[in-house]
């Protein structure tokens, strides 16, 4: 054991990283005891192979598959006697339990000890074999995990059922499944002191720029933290601007998703324990466009998004132009509608500023009160909260109902807006916006929107300007802005990405998307068998009727 006065154990193997197995058995034991005895859970398994040689198993119990350790392991090890051809040289027993003893698929050797100790604790079983100046790592990482399901934050009608989980191997897995080429990379790197958390990196060479890739592996080499228990942590530490409410960096809990943005030349990263994956670079238009886009046609797909854009400025002006209009400038208003809001308005004791204020702040409680309570208890709540005390807020004048309807609009608009944080972002920005119209009326509208649309036009992912391809335009990127165009006029990746190969649509599909198709199955052209004549087919010269055709 450890003495008190001595630091802590992952202190200790980083003051002792060059520290290597002895040929001596029980002093590597003695030094490993002394970081991972304090245990319960962690196991030594003394034995004798061929023989006469001592050994010893090392493991976590809740972190391995038994079944594996004692079939594969455990049961070839206990196996070999002293006429087994394996002399007393080193060299020669480590190749004899390597490659003629051990059954496991995944098994390799290790000197250090910093190394050992972190494979341990991760869920791998080690072998120390007296005389050897190497130790035997077996991967029997076995850890419960839950089923793969349809994610719950991006829900779709039309598309994929299947999401992230919690770990990593699984996930780079659904990565692999939908993208079976050589040229997916995945790259790892462990982040954190005290976790050692490990993060893929991936990406599709030949796609992607490899200044991009360079610049992620900088960024992430950069981070000291103690530990990383969240995608969310990474995207604090590399995104561009720490103080904007705009997210630079998308996040999706869908793997076809992470995989048409890796096809369009973007990097994905994914942390060990986390079920989101993180899509870098990211432009504002991505946080309105959903997968089910690019699943359905165009034009009915164009229609929704526009649905959507109309959804996000209900979320982001509404309130605020309502109080524009009511306390600075209700001239705008048509008269009957004006009497309709003044009528409604009497008996109501606050400014409208404050009025949309009170009701702003009421519903984002409510909204977080929902959010946390358990699932059969928040929907009752909501209903409480929205029919309930609004109604009663009108009965008792405390409210005005035009004040309900806006605010409800506003509500239903946020949620209408695909990413959360996106949306979070636009709730932010309501209240400023709010206040301003409170105090300059409309002017304070637009001063507001200026600065925001000033604040995204500074905003960079990585280098890509935020609002790219609108500003700077791009045409060819234009046509998945604000509607999206049919799949074949658009050949060409991002061009804000800046990818070596740029195309992905050959030209033989698009001119034959273009060009008119062949009815094969006319009827005119091919004709119906009916009661043994031919019945739709016309002649060349429509000279006779396609009663004259007789078998």
């Amino acid at each position: 054991m450890i003495p008190k006065n001595e630091p802590p154990a992952h202190q200790f193997l980083e003051q002792n990283q060059e520290m290597n197995v002895s040929r001596q058995l029980e002093e590597t034991m003695s030094i490993i005891q002394n970081v991972l005895g304090e245990n319960d859970d962690f196991i030594i398994r003394r034995i004798r192979i061929c023989d006469e040689r001592p050994a010893a198993v090392l493991y976590f119990a809740d972190l391995i598959d038994k079944q594996t350790l004692n079939d594969h392991i455990m049961r070839p090890l206990m196996s070999t006697t002293s006429s087994d051809d394996s002399k007393t040289d080193s060299r020669t027993m480590r190749e004899f339990l390597l490659n003629d003893t051990l059954y496991a698929s995944e098994g390799r050797t290790e000197l250090q000890i910093i190394e050992i100790v972190q494979t341990i604790v991760e869920g791998n079983t080690v072998l120390l074999v007296d005389g050897l100046e190497e130790a035997f790592i077996f991967s029997t990482r076995h850890v419960d995990k839950r089923a793969i399901t349809q994610p719950e934050t991006e829900q779709v009608i039309r598309g994929a059922r299947e999401g992230f989980i919690e770990l990593l191997g699984t996930n780079l897995a659904l990565l692999r499944y939908r993208l079976p080429t050589p040229d997916f990379r995945i790259k790892t790197i462990r982040i954190g002191r005290v976790t050692k958390s490990k993060v893929a990196l991936c990406y599709v060479d030949g796609i992607v720029n490899p200044a991009l890739v360079e610049e992620v592996f900088r960024r992430l080499s950069l981070i000291d933290i103690d530990g990383l228990l969240d995608a969310g942590y990474l995207e604090q530490f590399i995104e561009d601007n720490h103080i904007s409410p705009f997210p630079q960096i998308q996040n999706t809990e869908r793997p076809d998703k992470a995989v048409s943005n890796l096809l369009e030349g973007r990097v994905v990263l994914l942390v060990d324990g986390s079920p989101f994956a993180l899509i870098l670079p990211t432009v504002f238009s991505q946080f309105y466009q959903t997968v089910e886009d690019y699943s359905e046609r165009y034009l009915l797909v164009s229609f929704i998004r526009l649905a959507r854009l109309v959804a996000l400025v209900f979320s982001l002006i509404f309130p605020s132009l309502y109080v524009a209009l009511i306390s600075f400038n209700p001239e705008l208003i048509p008269t009957e509608f004006a009497v309709a809001v003044a009528g409604g308005r009497a008996g109501v004791p606050f400014p409208s500023v404050i009025e949309v204020l009170i009701m702003e702040v009421s519903m984002e409680v409510l909204r977080e009160a929902t959010l946390r309570l358990p699932q059969q208890v928040g929907g009752a709540l909501s209903i409480v909260g929205v029919l309930v005390v609004g109604q009663a807020a009108v009965a008792a004048g405390f409210i005005s109902p035009i004040t309900v309807v806006i605010i409800a609009l506003t509500t239903i608009g946020s949620f209408a807006t695909p990413a959360y944080n996106a949306a979070l972002a636009l709730r932010l920005l309501r209240f400023p916006l709010v206040i301003l119209s409170g105090i300059f009326g409309l002017y304070g509208v637009m001063i507001g929107l200026i600065l925001i649309a000033n604040h995204m036009l500074s905003l960079k992912s990585f280098g890509v300007p935020y609002l790219s391809p609108i500003v700077p335009g791009n045409f060819q990127g234009m046509k998945d802005t604000l509607a999206r165009l049919p799949l074949w006029s658009m050949p060409k990746r991002p061009a804000q990405l800046h990818t070596p190969n740029d195309t992905r649509l050959g030209k033989f599909s698009q001119e034959m998307s273009e060009a008119a198709h062949n009815n094969t199955l006319d009827p005119l052209k091919v004709g119906n068998t009916r009661r043994n004549e031919m019945d739709g087919a016309a002649s060349s010269d429509h000279s006779h009727s396609s009663g004259d055709h007789t078998d």
